[in-house]
């Protein structure tokens, strides 16, 4: 029993004159109480506990009876020690106020005094019977499941508190019944696919069960007529479905409304494809006052994997699904159905807590600030749930029109002016001014320098800036990180400090020197790693239709350089290291500028690993060396030859 069970007629009755309050009767004086649930399963209770302290803080006398919170897990001693009085099954109907989750059966109905209220859920259009033997009585009688769905009466509405626990119920109840996860799994046994939920109907329900399937780690679709639960059902992780034809589905009070024959037919054949997908459907589609839609036909229960599950909310009003069976689960084709009709039911703490709060917020709602409680037929929540006034019907209430939308502000194009475009002579001047500024600032540097120094470290600041602007500037989005990582590499030349504070022996002989090897071993794996992710991170981008490579080829050029160095420090040439560290330099400047296209990242890479092998020679060739590391360096040779 969920809101959309909520009937509305659309013709008034024959008008009937009433007095629009009832007589203001202190608090004090009132006995409430809660009765036990006689309907087979039912497991909930009016009040709670916690509701029985607060209405009793408020002056009320409460009664609960024997026995009435066992399914909810409350023994009457708890009640007893929040101020409630203990009663027998005929007392508890024999108070001011009964409260009750069910409607009143005909032998309930026969024990409740005469102008007393009753407040539980009621269903006025399929229980005119009982609504008549209390109409007998000059009862007031207000339905929980009216209540108007207005803003400021959420706090009572109860159908929604119920709907939220059954969608909650139905993915828990359909997860015991699935075989598999629901969250997908990577083991060592094999890759266990998630479980895909199709849930039908974007309403409290509806929406409640795609927050907890998702929660479980299942993929999630939903459906819904209206398009305000497009951002709902998203917002929750779930996948959106619609079909190719457009229709406004919102009706009447937030629910939909029934659907074009058309529209009708494209959803019946997205809910045919969806069923040859999913392992598990929920459905909550109703429609108020007529029963449930039929949406899924046997021949897609047909379609479905064996082991699939169908979980039916609206099985009571006769199902979404053809195949289902009100109150009960079973197999059929394959497929598991449960069309149970008592989900709120089989989480009866939870349930009889929230509908506590909202039947207990209603009570305190219609009392006054004097402690005194009359039923304000002026007000439009209590109006709204009345069905009875001192036996007169008042159901159903006068249709109040829907508060117009509110209009979308009319998008304000601001007007953006158009930016002048500059003159050649301008953009010329402003040229000419940035180029005026850095040489005039020149001639200054060269009067305050200090020395020849200053001017040699000036320059080479100077052109580094500028190189390294120039290189780095225009460097591929994509290309960032293998960038920094030759980077990174480029930096190992830390090494050659570290192998000048060596000493230049083939051992170390102080701490120093022990601290200097270790410094170029951390080093060398700075400068191998940098270089060794370089390449993988280049080589994610291959495609398989990309031409061979022969990078190899590139060793050829640093051995001619390196073989013509060694040749030159051999022979005492004086500038034999100034040309290396120009060969140096290049590299380097050759190995930032390469990876800045994906076309020459490669060459990059090679170049950075040419540069740092003529750094490094640089340094060992101007490091002084020990005779013995010379006397065997030409016994190596001596040997070699």
């Amino acid at each position: 029993m969920y809101r959309a069970t909520y009937f509305r007629l659309y013709h008034r009755p024959v008008r009937r004159f009433f007095c629009t309050k009832t007589d203001a009767v202190a608090v004090n004086k009132l006995i409430v109480a809660a009765a036990k649930e006689t309907f087979e399963g039912e497991r909930r209770v009016a009040l709670s506990p916690a509701a029985v302290k607060q209405l009793c803080s408020k002056g009320f006398n409460v009664q609960i009876e024997k026995g009435a919170g066992a399914g909810a897990q409350w023994s009457d001693e708890e009640y007893a020690s929040h101020g409630a009085e203990i009663v027998g099954h005929e007392a508890a109907f024999r108070a001011d106020i009964v409260l009750k989750v069910r409607p009143p059966s005909i032998a309930e109905a026969a024990l409740l005094k005469d102008n007393s209220t009753l407040i539980s859920f009621v269903y006025p259009a399929t229980n005119k019977m009982i609504v008549d033997e209390l109409a007998k009585k000059n009862m007031n009688l207000i339905a929980m499941d009216c209540v108007p769905r207005i803003s400021r009466a959420q706090v009572f509405d109860a159908l929604s508190s119920m709907a939220n626990i059954a969608g909650y119920r139905a993915v828990v109840e359909a997860a015991h019944s699935f075989g598999r996860f629901f969250t997908g799994q990577i083991t060592a046994a094999g890759k266990v696919p998630p479980a895909k939920v199709l849930v039908i109907g974007g309403g409290v329900a509806g929406l409640s069960a795609i927050g907890t399937a998702r929660g479980m780690g299942a993929i999630v679709r939903g459906f819904d007529t209206r398009e305000a639960a497009r951002e709902q059902i998203q917002s929750l992780g779930g996948e959106f479905l619609t079909v190719s034809i457009k229709e406004e589905g919102e009706g009447v009070g937030g629910y939909a409304k029934e659907m074009s024959k058309e529209f009708l037919e494209a959803e019946m054949a997205l809910f045919a494809q969806q069923c040859k997908e999913v392992d598990i459907i929920i459905s909550t589609a109703l429609i108020p006052g007529k029963p449930a839609p039929r949406l899924i036909t046997e021949e897609m229960i047909r379609s479905m994997r064996p082991g699939s599950v169908v979980v039916d909310l609206a099985a009571e009003a006769g199902g979404n699904v053809e195949t289902t069976k009100s109150g009960e689960c079973y197999k059929k084709h394959g497929v598991v159905h449960i069309g149970y009709v008592d989900l709120p039911s089989r989480l009866p703490t939870q349930s009889s807590t929230l509908y506590a709060n909202n039947i207990s917020k209603l009570l305190l709602y219609m009392g006054n600030k004097d402690g005194e409680l009359n039923i304000n037929l002026d007000d439009e929540v209590v109006r709204g749930a009345t069905v009875l006034h001192k036996g007169q019907l008042m159901w159903p209430p006068p249709v109040t029109a829907d508060p117009s939308p509110v209009k979308p502000k009319e998008d304000v194009k601001e007007t953006v002016p158009v930016p002048v475009p500059m003159s050649a002579f301008h953009k010329t001047a402003r040229s000419a001014g940035a180029i005026t500024a850095g040489l005039g600032t020149l001639p200054v540097l060269g009067v305050l320098s200090p020395n020849l120094e200053f001017a040699s470290m000036t320059t080479t600041f100077a052109l580094a800036g500028i190189v390294g602007y120039h290189t780095v500037w225009g460097v591929t989005p994509a290309l960032h990180s293998p960038l920094m990582s030759v980077t990174n590499a480029i930096s190992g030349t830390t090494a050659a400090g570290a192998l000048c504070l060596m000493g230049g022996g083939i051992l170390p002989s102080n701490w120093a020197q022990y601290l200097a090897l270790g410094a170029a071993f951390i080093s060398s794996i700075n400068i191998g790693g940098g270089f060794l992710i370089t390449k993988r991170m280049l080589d994610m981008f291959k495609r398989k239709d990309d031409p061979p490579e022969y990078n190899y080829l590139y060793a050829v050029p640093a051995a001619l350089f390196l073989g013509g160095y060694y040749y030159g420090v051999q022979t005492g040439a004086p500038s034999a290291h100034s040309l290396a560290y120009l060969g140096s330099s290049l590299c380097c400047v050759g190995a930032l500028g390469g990876l800045s296209s994906q076309t020459t990242a490669r060459v990059g890479n090679a170049l950075g690993k040419t540069r740092f092998c003529i750094s490094e020679s640089n340094v060992v060739y101007g490091m002084p060396v020990s005779p013995l590391t010379w006397s065997l360096d030409r016994l190596v040779v001596k040997l070699i030859q």
